[in-house]
Formats: C-alpha cells, sequence, structure tokens
C-alpha cells in the first residue's frame, strides 16, 4: 500500500500544479520563446477552465480530457520519471522502466487533473527570463498570486529536443516535483526492490481512479 508520506508538498501545493496543465507547446511555433511559450498556452488552459462549468464543480474526467489534450504531448515523462527514481533507475529492466513511466504519467495526470477542479482564479505574474537563444535548457519562473495567500513561487524546466520543448520539472515554491518524490520512490524500492515501487504506484493510481469513479 502506498505510504501516506508519497505526496505530502504536491497535496498541498495542487492550486499552484494547476497552471503547470497550461504547458501545451505543440500548438506554438517552434521559434517562439520558451517565456512566451508558458505565457501564451498557460493564460490559455486558464481561460478554458474559467469558462468550463462542469471542471469548476469538480468534474475530474472532464479535466482529465485537458490535461490529456494540452500536457501529454509536450512534458518528458520518461526523462521525468528517471530522475524521481534517481539511482534506482538503472537496476530496472526495459519493461519495468517502461512500466514506471506509464504509471508516473497516470498520476501526474490525475494529480493535474484534480489540480483544475481547484482553480480559484489565481493571477499569474511572469518573471523577466533570462535565457538566451542558444540555450537547450531553460528555467522559465512565474509567481501565483491569490487573495488571502502568499504568493507562490512556480517555476517551469524545460528542455530543447529537436524542434520542440519538453517541460521535465516543475518546480513549487522552490521545490522541485520530480525530487519530491525520490525520497519516498527510494524507501518503496528498498523495502521491495522496482517491483515494490510498481505496485505502490498502481495501488495509489486505483485508488484515485476508485474516488473518481465515486463522484459519477
Amino acid at each position: 500500500m502506498m505510504t501516506k508520506t508519497l505526496f505530502p508538498r504536491v497535496s498541498r501545493l495542487c492550486a499552484a500544479l494547476v497552471l503547470s496543465a497550461g504547458m501545451s507547446m505543440s500548438v506554438l511555433a517552434d521559434t517562439q520563446a520558451p517565456d512566451a511559450l508558458v505565457k501564451s498556452v498557460t493564460d490559455d488552459v486558464v481561460t478554458i477552465v474559467r469558462q468550463d462549468k462542469a471542471i469548476q464543480s469538480g468534474d475530474t474526467r472532464k479535466a482529465v480530457e485537458l490535461v490529456e489534450t494540452r500536457v501529454l504531448p509536450n512534458f518528458d515523462f520518461a526523462h521525468m520519471t528517471r530522475l524521481a527514481v534517481g539511482k534506482d533507475w538503472k537496476q530496472a529492466t526495459p519493461e519495468q522502466k517502461t512500466a514506471l513511466t506509464q504509471e508516473f504519467k497516470t498520476l501526474l495526470v490525475r494529480t493535474y487533473s484534480n489540480a483544475l477542479t481547484q482553480y480559484k482564479n489565481q493571477q499569474i505574474d511572469y518573471k523577466p527570463f533570462k535565457g538566451k537563444p542558444e540555450d537547450t535548457d531553460v528555467v522559465v519562473r512565474t509567481e501565483v498570486r491569490q487573495p488571502g495567500a502568499k504568493p507562490v513561487q512556480l517555476d517551469y524546466a524545460l528542455e530543447r529536443q529537436g524542434d520542440a520543448w519538453k517541460v521535465y520539472d516543475v518546480m513549487v515554491a522552490g521545490v522541485s516535483l520530480v525530487t519530491n518524490y525520490r525520497e519516498t520512490f527510494a524507501q518503496e524500492v528498498r523495502n521491495g526492490g522496482i517491483d515494490g515501487l510498481l505496485k505502490s504506484l498502481r495501488d495509489k493510481n486505483k485508488q484515485l481512479e476508485s474516488q473518481v469513479a465515486a463522484k459519477k
């Protein structure tokens, strides 16, 4: 069974993570600067959420559809999974690596989808971008503001892959999303090996799926 500490910071910062679901970059020209891409697509997704009554009322399945169309083609889940598993990645077989990537992707999609249903009209401020045209690995920095709460720093790590930019990490209040999983993933591997980690991820995904089904 998945440990209770698997997603401590991720759960607390769900409202901020919703904005990372807007990282759909394939709809824009690949020559556009990463910061302009982030702004354009984030604003686009926020607009969709504001106008979609079903998502606002907690329709997670509708939110999943939005995440799948806006996120999946533009995140490098293999890279994210490799970073989250850390040094234990090298002991996994090719089949286990494929399964880990799929389960982690499913988990992140559902995390983002839940966040979308919690959107409460946050304001996003985009910080000056310090990258250079020749850079292939950059960080785009933003800040999320909401009345009555402290601003939350929300940054995106992107890597240039051919003609496209791919997101491989999201940092919330200075905390890396993938690093946030690493300690617990390592504990799962120590307890039950790679198969133990896979079982934990599958159990968590089944639990989340059951929660979505119960809302129908």
